[in-house]
């Protein structure tokens, strides 16, 4: 990351720890953080999913506070999933039965009763539209552990596993990166371990990523490609 990306701003509450597409988190002290949105839009939405898989058990930050743009939850400290995976400290078969296992867990949740969340189809359930390496830590406490639920909602599972497909085949995609053949690799694993097929919902999870104004150069050009390796491979784990 930049380091000017980590000055600190003029208002902030403390520390700035990291600045990702939409919002910058804080250390407020060691038990805490707050993550501000940067466009001021509500975290109420947030706040309400995160609340509600961590009372069902699911390995999520404590909400302790959601007004207007802040969202106050426990810190978790630990590495990233994608750290250890770099660093090899997690086998790549492993990450990915990881990352399958905490969508399954998830989508076996019961729906919330919020107002702020819609449920559109009958068999909707949480879903999270953003879990990658990155999006997991490493904690002693809580074990693997989920963050950064700004996109999350109510849904399909098959949209939720699509996306998480579609983001690690985009980096198996890019032939000549450092890391296309781990990623293959880790697609793969995660399309034989995770419990939904993808393909039903894969064409609407390019379309919701082919519109993502947070992509940087170069990455849309990778979808489809990405979107051909996730029906290869699943085509072979849900045949």
């Amino acid at each position: 990351m930049n380091p000017a990306q980590l000055a600190p701003h003029d208002d902030a509450p403390g520390p700035l720890l990291t600045s990702g597409r939409d919002a910058d988190v804080y250390a407020l002290d060691e038990d805490r953080v707050l993550r501000r949105n940067r466009d001021g839009q509500s975290v109420l939405r947030e706040a309400a999913i995160v609340r509600h898989v961590w009372a069902h058990g699911f390995p999520a930050p404590q909400v302790f506070r959601a007004e207007g743009a802040d969202l106050e939850m426990e810190r978790l400290h630990g590495p990233t999933l994608l750290q250890a995976l770099a660093a090899e400290e997690v086998p790549l078969r492993e990450g990915a039965t990881m990352l399958a296992e905490l969508l399954n867990r998830l989508h076996r949740l019961p729906v919330p009763q919020d107002d702020l969340l819609t449920v559109g189809n009958a068999d909707d359930v949480v879903v999270h539209l953003d879990l990658h390496p990155a999006n997991v830590v490493l904690t002693e406490s809580h074990g693997p552990a989920v963050v950064d639920w700004s996109a999350a909602r109510l849904g399909s599972a098959a949209l939720d596993v699509a996306t998480t497909a579609l983001l690690l085949a985009e980096v198996a995609a890019d032939e000549g990166g450092d890391y296309s053949h781990a990623a293959q690799v880790l697609l793969v694993a995660f399309l034989a371990a995770v419990d939904t097929d993808p393909l039903p919902a894969l064409d609407e999870a390019v379309r919701l990523r082919t519109r993502d104004s947070h992509l940087v150069p170069g990455e849309r050009e990778l979808v489809p490609a990405a979107a051909a390796l996730v029906t290869r491979y699943a085509h072979g784990a849900h045949s």
